[in-house]
Order: structure tokens, then sequence, then C-alpha cells
């Protein structure tokens, strides 16, 4: 009889070394003071998870016994934690059904056709009715947790949502009486993850979770109300700061960004890695109309994400479970991202150019095309708003070099345009009928997937800007030789609308502004417009005519052309004439023709 007694004792004390020398190993290797590398923690994880796994099937191989129930669930924990946190979540899930299946046994509760088997939450409220306050109930309130970790990072937070009082009741006991009760000897199985730690983890990143949820259903005030109660919650800085971030988006959405920009700026004064809240107080800066605010969140912005620590977070001192694990919801990810460094300095070029800083915005440019050429990728992730093509960069760029007076450098730039798309030009490129329904606006019918038209636009606009290069340097000569170019590629464009011929495309058919139609017109009226200019500096007045009205034509709302057409008009006699177009003209409220061009320039793709 004493041998029996003995057998299970000497088992017991055997497993429980067992299972305490994986949990010292596992934090000797996170914690010896050298950082892990990803896959190094990966393969340690495997392992441990792998050893935990084959001493609980030494537990489980004998019936289940009250006297060694604790121990067999203390190793579930730690075998579920290592597969939870590897996202094996059904393996996880297996080991958590099978284990309190077993719970239920010791206390004779059987699950056998029971409908609390198939419902979650029946199934838990049952082991938990089961154990009640015995020596079990701690354990089971850990595996609770890990159930509850499984939820949330698979997403299912409507099952959180319905279990959320039994849920916050494990976090009360755990913080508390249970815990504590459960410390008093120090022979007592180890576990891999403080199950304190993990319950107020759980319960920031389920706030977070479904604050973010809630907003992006358009439930701000329900979400701005948890986020405050999270804000107050113990957790790390990061998490924090993620809860003055969602309630920052949650008044933006309420129409209050004075106080959205407050929560940001908490958000970055608790976790200055916090770029999101970086990022959306530019966004309120633009939104408002404060360019300078805005250009210089850009360049912090900027600035920041080309530090490595901004791309690189430290793994030292991450827990099992972190909180990129738990928080993976679609609607958090799209509210926490950031555009790559690259995106961010384009961004601040197009915004110094357009609002006058144009020597600063050249200079962005050239950075952001050096880097481009020497595929510097840095700061370049998954998610990032794509940049234009290198042709619409390149004349972006060049555009904005004429603009700060330096046509040799456009010129080199147009010149790299022309070359690399000239000989891929089609001879002729047919364009459907603008659909209503379409925001796209119409595009190229040819085979082989290219984008014909964008290409024709991009040479025709390197060309324009060529011809630009050369007003600015008075040679007249060349400026309508490039001119000339720009409207003959220009005019190989036909329009087909349904039930006619192809035909040339006019100021009338031009739909949705920003379509390639309207682009097309646009640099046909600037073309135009530029050789007519140059045709009057040569004293070549009726040739200079017929191009001003023919842009005119083309591009109604071109002032330049406008008041041009009437001082050749004027030079000609025609007084009368010119005062009516002079009227004409002023009755618009243009943009500068630099900036009318740049304009262009970036829309065209």
């Amino acid at each position: 009889m004493s041998i029996k007694t003995f057998q299970p004792l000497h088992l017991l004390e055997r497993w429980v070394q067992e299972n305490n020398e994986l949990v010292n190993k596992w934090k000797q290797q996170v914690g010896g003071g050298d950082t892990l590398g990803r896959d190094q923690s990966q393969t340690h994880l495997r392992c441990c998870s792998s050893e935990f796994h084959k001493l609980l099937m030494k537990i489980q191989g004998i019936p289940p016994l009250a006297d060694h129930t604790q121990l067999e669930l203390t190793v579930v924990y730690n075998a579920c934690v290592c597969f939870t946190a590897q996202s094996q979540f059904s393996e996880a899930e297996l080991l958590l059904t099978q284990s309190t299946e077993r719970v239920l046994q010791v206390h004779s509760t059987s699950t056998e056709d029971d409908p609390a088997a198939s419902d979650p939450h029946l199934f838990w409220r049952t082991v938990l009715k089961s154990v009640g306050n015995t020596a079990l109930a701690p354990c089971v309130l850990r595996l609770l947790c890990l159930q509850w970790a499984i939820w949330l990072s698979t997403c299912q937070l409507k099952t959180i949502q319905e279990f959320q009082n039994e849920l916050m009741s494990v976090f009360e006991r755990l913080s508390t009486e249970v815990w504590d009760k459960g410390r008093k000897s120090s022979d007592d199985p180890l576990l891999v993850m403080d199950p304190r730690k993990l319950v107020e983890l759980l319960q920031i990143c389920t706030y977070i979770a479904q604050g973010a949820e809630s907003l992006s259903e358009g439930q701000s005030s329900e979400a701005l109300s948890a986020l405050h109660t999270a804000s107050s919650l113990p957790a790390p800085r990061t998490l924090i700061a993620y809860t003055h971030l969602l309630s920052g988006s949650c008044l933006a959405h309420m129409g209050r960004p004075q106080m959205a920009l407050q929560c940001y700026r908490k958000a970055l004064e608790t976790d200055r890695r916090c770029l999101c809240a970086l990022y959306r107080s530019m966004l309120i800066y633009r939104q408002l109309g404060n360019t300078q605010a805005e250009i210089q969140a850009l360049r912090l912005l900027h600035s920041t994400l080309m530090l490595p620590s901004a791309t690189e977070p430290p793994l030292a001192g991450t827990p099992l479970l972190s909180p990129s694990l738990l928080l993976c919801s679609q609607s958090l990810s799209s509210m926490l991202s950031v555009p790559s460094a690259l995106s961010i300095l384009h961004n601040l070029a197009l915004k110094c150019v357009l609002h006058g800083r144009v020597s600063e915005g050249v200079e962005y440019y050239l950075d952001l095309l050096a880097a481009l050429q020497s595929e510097d990728q840095h700061g370049m992730h998954a998610g990032s708003p794509p940049l234009p093509r290198l042709p619409e960069l390149y004349l972006q760029a060049g555009a904005a070099l004429l603009m700060a007076q330096r046509p040799a450098d456009c010129v080199a730039l147009c010149d790299e345009v022309i070359t690399t798309t000239l000989e891929l030009l089609p001879e002729r490129v047919v364009l459907e009928e603008p659909d209503e329904e379409c925001e796209a606006g119409s595009r190229a019918l040819s085979g082989g997937g290219e984008d014909r038209v964008g290409m024709l636009l991009w040479t025709a606009a390197a060309y324009l800007l060529h011809g630009h290069c050369n007003t600015h340097l008075k040679d007249w000569k060349q400026a309508v030789t490039h001119y000339a170019r720009c409207f003959n590629l220009l005019v190989k464009v036909r329009l087909k609308k349904r039930g006619f011929q192809p035909q040339i495309p006019s100021a009338d058919m031009v739909g949705k502004q920003g379509t390639d139609l309207c682009i097309l017109q646009r640099l046909k009226g600037l073309s135009l417009a530029g050789r007519g200019i140059s045709f009057t500096q040569t004293d070549q007045l009726r040739e200079a005519l017929r191009d001003l009205q023919l842009s005119l034509q083309a591009f109604p709302e071109c002032a330049t052309a406008g008041l041009w057409c009437g001082e050749v008009l004027w030079r000609l006699g025609r007084r009368r004439e010119a005062a009516a177009c002079w009227e004409n003209t002023w009755s618009f409220t243009p943009q500068s023709s630099e900036e009318l061009e740049f304009d262009i320039l970036i829309t065209a793709k």
C-alpha cells in the first residue's frame, strides 16, 4: 500500500522538476543578456512547446487524479502560451479543451451529449462552476486567460463581448486574491508567463481592439468612453499611447480637431515611437489648412522614419504574448499604419513646391530621386501608399527645378523621360468614352497590359517642360520645336464614343477633372499657348494668333493664352476683339501659369 502511495508522489515531484527546468531554461535564454534574433527566438520557442507537450503526454498518460491535476493544468498553461506565441491557435485550443474536460471528469461532471460542449460560453461557464473556489480555480482561470488571448488574436471580438462579465471577473480574481494564495511554496510548478501580467495585457488590448472596431463602425462616442477607461490601466507605454491615439481619432471623427491634436500630443509624450500619432497630427493640420505645421510634421516624420529604431523595434524584453500578436484586427492596423519614409518625402517635396517653398521642395525631390536610383528602400514597408511611377517623379522634379530657375537641370530630367519612353510609344492611341461610374477615367484600348496613354502623356509633358526651359533661355526656335513635338504626340490620341468612329477629342468632351482626357486637353492647350507665345517673340503674329486661339479652344481656362491672345490682337490692330478677349480672360480666377503646369504634371498618370 505504501508503494502505491509513494509512486504517484515520486512521479509528481519528477514532473514538477522537469516543468521547472523547462521554464528556467526559457527564462535564461530570453533574459541572459544576449538579445535573441527573431529566428533564434522562434526556434527556441518551438523547442520549448515541444518539450512541454511531451511532458503533458506523460502526465495525461494516467487517469486524471486530483493530486496532480494542478500540475497538469500548469503544464497545459505553459504549453499553450508557447503555442499561442507561435500563432498555433488550433493546437492551443485543442489542449485547452482536452485539459478542461479532464477537470470536469475529476469533478464527476460529464460533457457527453451536453450542448455546453459545442458552445464555448456554456462550456467555460460549466468548467468555472465545477471548480468553484477549489484549489483548481487559479489554474482554470489561467487557462481561460489563454482562451481570451486566442479569441483576441483571432479577432473574435463578439465572442469576447458576450463573455465580458466572466473575463472581467477573471481579471479581478487573478489580479488579487487567487494568485496571492497560490504562491505558498517554492516547490510549486513554475509558469513561463506571469498570469497577472497576461490578464493586464489582455484587458487593455481588448479595450483598444474594441475601441478601434467601434470607431471603424462610426460609434465614436462609445469608443471614446472605453478608451478613456483603458488609458488609466497599468500597461506598457506603447499601449497607453495607442489609447490616446485612438481617442484622438474618435475626436477627429466627431469634428473636434483641436482636441484630437491634444490626444495625439499625449500619445507622442507617452511613447515617442508612436509615429502614427505624428502622422495623424499632420493630417489634422492639412484639414485645418495650417500648411506651416503640416510641413513641419512631415519633415519630423520623415527624419524619424529614417532612424533605425523606427523600423527595427527591439526584441529584448518582449513578452511571450506580445501586443502585436493580440492586436491584429484590420481596423486597428489601418489606424496604426504610417506611409513609408519615401512616401513621406514625396509628400513633403510636393507640399513645399505647391506652397511657395520651391527651393526646399527641389532638394527633397532630388533626395527622393537619389534614394530611388540607389535602390535605397529604407523605411519602405507593406501597406504604404505606392509612389508615383518614376517618369512622373522625374516630371514633378523637373517642373520644380524650372520654378526654381534651374532650366538646365530640368532639361536633363526631361531628356531622361523622353529617352526612356519615346521608342515605346504606339502610332495611335484610342480612348474609350469616359464612363460616368468609373472614377479612374478613360483608359487606352490597347493590348499587352501597358498603360499606353500614360506613357504618351509623360513624353508629351517632358517635351512641354523642355519647351518651357527653352523659353526661359529665350531660345525661341527650340521652344517652338519642343512645343510642336508635344502637340504632335497629343494629336495621336483619338476618343471612341459608343456607336461612332474614333475622333480627335475636344474641350466639350472633357468630363471629370483628373481623367486622361482632361489632362490631354490641358497639355494641348499649354503646348499651343507656349508655341504661340514663342511665335509672338519672333513677330510671327498670325501664326501666334492661330496657336493661341486653338489653345483656348482646347483649354478655355488657360489664362496665359487668353492674355497673350489679347496682346496679339491689339498688335494686329484688332483692339475691340483684344479688349473682349482680355475681359473674358479676367472673368476667370486662375492659378498662376507655373502652378497650373505643375498641377497638370502631378496628375498625369
